[in-house]
């Protein structure tokens, strides 16, 4: 009897199980999550009942089952997602053979959060559009189909790029995937945009009509098919169902088979290469002298030599200026989309300490004070603003320059700024109050059992930030609705960015002096 699978299954739950039970803040972070997540997919699922019988109903359906499995598709591969039992490579010393190995991990994938609000969107689905016994008996079919699907897509592509992001040759091709990201969200976002507007619907039948033959889907297409009397159509649909599944478990088993038996030839190759010098770059003789200048060039190293840090960044980069300039060209922008590229990028300061991985400890042996403490964090937040503040500046302008609305550059830089500056307190706050690991092997963000902590770092962080910045933005409504000259609010957006960064770090300081063991408890679990 094969007992891969149960066990499995069983080794998922406790490590779920045993993450929660490390602290009450994670137990309670994964929860909030949890709750929020499961609430969102109840009111999906109750909107997409009350489309049944709509005239639009399976166009919408459609294109939310295929943007749901590019969803699956993407996400594992830079979003907080999977544990230990979907790393294939922790189970390379194991003597286990390809196809019960496949139904072990397919049926540990299909434990968690992510398969259920899944599960709840598919079902919402068939009920908008199944009409009669033969359309539930393919309802019931196509939503099994359509999961695994989903779940099968997300390992297959997982499996085939577990040592993207930390093969020396492969950080390229990881970058280039995160700029593709980061201009397929966007796309969807313009797609979901023009949903909503007159007349939109009806346009997207042709697309929608196509999709019906993409898994997965089919499933769904097939259920709308059963319900108007086209069995042969919906059979066809099926049968094209379980040949994608079929071939992305085919894909996965091969990629499986390959990771667990042959090397990473990328990386025995660079091994057998001679150790060549490197030419230093002068990078040191631009940075101030002292910790703060050694914590800038640290910092700015990793964001062009690290793999997962290159590619968070380059994502940044693209989403804030894939925003605001695709909306100006559509003709529905504002200028004021361009305060996107500094949330963005503000982004960055967020867990600072587990960008470091396990090597933190070294960074935490140089830090006996509070003192100390500030010094890291204002080096960390003056490499990110080396960034920033010329990207920030420069997207402002263009969007501005194509809406021809100069007059109002001013006081968008100064909400830009400010709102950057409460991100960079925030951050430094959040860094050493809610720290989480990025493993460093692997296709996952974030260690297991710590999802939930990560999400409410970074969300909760943003709306603090948001929450500081009102002061400005209530400023900046006040002087348009007075017709009055808003010029002051970009030297005011300045201050008032520096001011809150300073602040945000002097805070932010004594509770990492504080905490540095639980923080690098925490950051060294990857």
């Amino acid at each position: 009897m094969n007992t891969t699978t149960p066990t499995l299954v069983r080794l998922k739950l406790s490590l779920l199980r045993n993450g929660l039970r490390q602290s009450t803040g994670r137990r309670a972070a994964f929860i909030t999550s949890a709750v929020l997540v499961l609430l969102l997919a109840a009111l999906q699922l109750i909107g997409l009942i009350a489309l049944r019988g709509t005239a639009h109903a399976t166009t919408v359906t459609l294109l939310l089952v295929e943007l749901l499995a590019l969803g699956w598709a993407v996400m594992p591969l830079f979003f907080p997602s999977g544990d230990e039992t979907l790393d294939p490579t922790r189970l390379v010393m194991l003597p286990l053979r390809p196809r019960p190995l496949i139904l072990a991990l397919l049926t540990a994938s299909l434990v968690g959060i992510g398969p259920l609000f899944t599960l709840c969107l598919l079902a919402g689905s068939v009920i908008a559009l199944a009409h009669g016994p033969a359309a539930y008996v393919t309802a019931v079919l196509g939503t099994a189909l359509a999961l695994l699907t989903c779940v099968a897509l997300a390992r297959a592509v997982a499996a085939a790029n577990i040592r993207l992001l930390t093969s020396r040759r492969g950080r390229d091709l990881a970058v280039l995937s995160g700029l593709v990201i980061a201009i397929g969200i966007q796309l969807v976002n313009f797609g979901i945009q023009a949903l909503g507007t007159a007349g939109g619907i009806s346009r997207l039948d042709p697309v929608a009509d196509a999709i019906s033959w993409i898994p997965p889907a089919t499933s769904i297409a097939a259920v709308h098919n059963a319900s108007q009397g086209s069995y042969a159509t919906a059979l066809a649909q099926l049968l094209l169902s379980a040949a994608a599944l079929v071939s992305l478990l085919t894909l996965w088993s091969r990629s499986l088979t390959k990771l667990m038996t042959a090397p990473d030839g990328s990386t025995l190759q660079a091994a057998q290469q001679p150790t060549r010098a490197r030419a230093s770059t002068g990078l040191s003789r631009l940075l101030p002298a002292g910790r703060t200048g050694t914590v800038m060039e640290r910092s700015l190293r990793y964001v062009w030599r690290d793999p997962k840090t290159k590619a968070a960044w380059v994502t940044s980069l693209a989403i804030g200026l894939i925003v605001p300039v695709f909306n100006a060209l559509q003709g529905t922008g504002s200028p004021y989309f361009a305060c996107f590229a500094a949330g963005m990028l503000g982004i960055q300061m967020y867990n600072q300490f587990g960008q470091d991985t396990s090597a933190f400890w070294t960074v935490a042996l140089t830090i006996s004070s509070p003192r100390d403490a500030y010094l890291e964090l204002r080096g960390r937040a003056l490499a990110l603003l080396v960034i920033t503040l010329p990207y920030t500046a420069l997207v402002t302008v263009l969007t501005t320059a194509m809406l021809d609305e100069w007059r109002r550059l001013p006081e968008v830089l100064g909400l830009s700024f400010a709102l950057l500056g409460a991100m960079l307190a925030t951050g430094a706050w959040s860094s050493a109050r809610f720290p989480y690991s990025i493993p460093q092997e692997g296709y996952k963000n974030v260690a297991p059992g710590q999802a939930g902590l990560a999400w409410i770092s970074i969300f909760g962080g943003m709306v603090s930030a948001a929450l500081l910045c009102a002061p400005v933005l209530t400023l900046t409504v006040w002087l348009n609705l007075a017709s009055a000259t808003t010029w002051p609010l970009l030297p005011l957006g300045i201050a008032y960015g520096a001011a809150a960064t300073f602040l945000g770090l002097r805070l932010a300081a004594p509770r990492t002096a504080r905490r540095l063991p639980e923080i690098l408890t925490a950051v060294s679990r990857g």
